[in-house]
């Protein structure tokens, strides 16, 4: 087990294409930190810089107390688990899994003990005499995992592992993983572009866009104090609502109009009451979580939206709204469902908003 440390790591293609730009943070001895941005963010980029896979343009990358920017992969202690399982098809899932041993020049015998190890925690040891073209998605995934795990490195890394499995499998794998890194308490680095993977699995989180990390937290505290309108958005299922409008102020209460006779009451906490106070007259982003709104009664603290959409998935439904302009999804309980075409009124947990500027969409 070992820390990682990027100290301003950036990747930088011939043509000037900045891939990675100044990246700085510890990934800890023993925890599981994810990676996570759509695609093109350079988060796979990233973990290649670490793996040894990609060359680093500048900055410094230490591996325990070992700087290996020019240190050949098969040097620095990792193991990767790459999206496509790569296995041998004319090997045994036996074989699969002890063969990088074997060009280690390892013995027999503790080849077959680790080989026998990484199977018991994996529960593959029923599939050890079968090929590869005899198992499922999840079988090979975990074969795959298995071949990592044998070579008990300092540091895994793992890339989008799960992306080419369906949703049921997925969801188990996704428990495969977790535990078994609290059983092996090993350092591990993981990219997805799924942010439910990401908000399950980090013990922190780092969210890329465009080479530039974003935030780095823990999955709640990203949650619930995005630093900007990207994180806000791009964390949750379904993601944020986002509406905007003009800040006024009567008699002390502050608003938002947000269309024509459609305005949100404001009543922030009080460090940032004046920040919203200097909006006024001016226009501000508002999120709210799909969670956070409520079908109510008509009154002063609501707002009527009209019903576009109902997607009942079971235990919850979605209600896609149209709202001064702005598009909403609000989520509820599966019962007594409004109709597509409905008017509906909303009530809102104001002390639940995050406010935005709508210019910059930093955090106020």
């Amino acid at each position: 087990m070992a820390k990682v440390t990027l100290d301003r790591l950036r990747k930088v293609y011939p043509n000037g294409y900045v891939g990675v730009a100044d990246a700085s943070f510890e990934i800890e001895d023993g925890e599981l930190l994810v990676l996570v941005g759509p695609s093109g963010c350079g988060k796979s980029t990233l973990l290649r810089m670490v793996a040894g896979l990609e060359t680093i343009s500048s900055g410094e990358l230490s591996i325990g107390e070992r700087r290996v920017n020019d240190m050949p992969p098969k040097d620095r202690d990792i193991a990767m688990v790459f999206q496509s399982y790569a296995l041998y098809p004319h090997m045994t899932v036996a074989d699969n899994l002890g063969f990088g041993l074997k060009l280690r020049g390892m013995g027999k015998a503790e080849i077959a003990e680790r080989v026998g190890a990484a199977a018991a925690m994996l529960e593959l040891e029923p599939l050890l005499q079968r090929k590869p073209a005899a198992l499922s998605g999840g079988q090979r995934q975990r074969v795959a995992l298995g071949r990592a795990l044998v070579r008990q490195p300092q540091v895994f890394l793992l890339d989008e592992p799960l992306s080419n499995l369906d949703a049921k499998l997925r969801m188990g794998m996704r428990v495969e993983i977790a535990r078994l890194h609290r059983q092996l308490g090993t350092t591990m680095i993981y990219v997805t572009h799924d942010q439910i993977e990401a908000m399950t699995l980090g013990q922190r989180i780092v969210v890329m866009k465009d080479g530039k990390i974003q935030q780095i937290d823990t999955p709640m505290a990203l949650y619930n104090r995005p630093v900007n309108l990207f994180v806000a958005t791009f964390l949750g299922s379904p993601k944020m609502n986002i509406l905007w409008g003009q800040v006024d102020e009567r008699d002390g209460d502050l608003s938002l109009r947000i269309g024509e006779g459609v305005a949100l009451n404001l009543r922030p906490d009080a460090e940032t009451r004046e920040k919203v106070r200097a909006y006024v007259g001016r226009e501000l982003t508002i999120g709210l979580r799909p969670e956070d709104m409520h079908l109510a009664e008509a009154g002063p603290d609501t707002l009527a939206a009209q019903v576009e959409v109902v997607e009942p998935v079971g235990n919850e439904a979605f209600l896609n709204l149209g709202c001064g302009g702005c598009d909403l999804v609000v989520r509820l309980p599966p019962y007594n469902l409004p109709r597509a075409g409905d008017t509906v009124h909303l009530s809102y947990a104001a002390e639940r908003m995050h406010f935005f500027d709508r210019e910059s969409e930093l955090r106020l």
